[in-house]
């Protein structure tokens, strides 16, 4: 697997578009923080680090709403490892006006894009989503 991120955002489109309850990524500290992002900003219900046949995996619950639309509706990976995407803290895009999230790797972790605006930090533009 050559970009384990794309992979991540793509199985949590996949496994919400088939209306799973869950998803099992494999764990790796960056998908992770990724996980932790989407959770805190409500596009998920919850994560957690379990143990499958002896590999750490994370495993997202994801989130509907009651006609069992996906709360999540698009994900993009904007950054990718042939061509890695900078911004600084003015360039941080502002996804549907602030009705999506930007996250973005900075030197203080991986942050939605208008914490990382707020704290006047530019980094690596992981992914959109709304």
């Amino acid at each position: 697997m050559t970009d384990p991120i794309a992979d991540l955002l793509t199985r949590i489109r996949n496994s919400s578009a088939a209306q799973k309850r869950y998803v099992n990524i494999p764990h790796s500290k960056i998908k992770d923080e990724i996980v932790k992002v989407l959770r805190a900003q409500g596009f998920i219900i919850d994560h957690k680090t379990i143990e499958l046949e002896g590999r750490k995996v994370i495993r997202v619950y994801l989130k509907y709403t009651q006609d069992r639309t996906p709360v999540l509706k698009h994900i993009k990976r904007s950054s990718r490892p042939g061509l890695r995407k900078y911004v600084n803290k003015e360039q941080i895009p502002r996804v549907l006006g602030g009705m999506g999230i930007s996250i973005v790797s900075t030197s203080q972790g991986v942050l939605e894009g208008s914490e990382a605006r707020n704290r006047k930090l530019g980094g690596e533009l992981l992914c959109v989503a709304w």
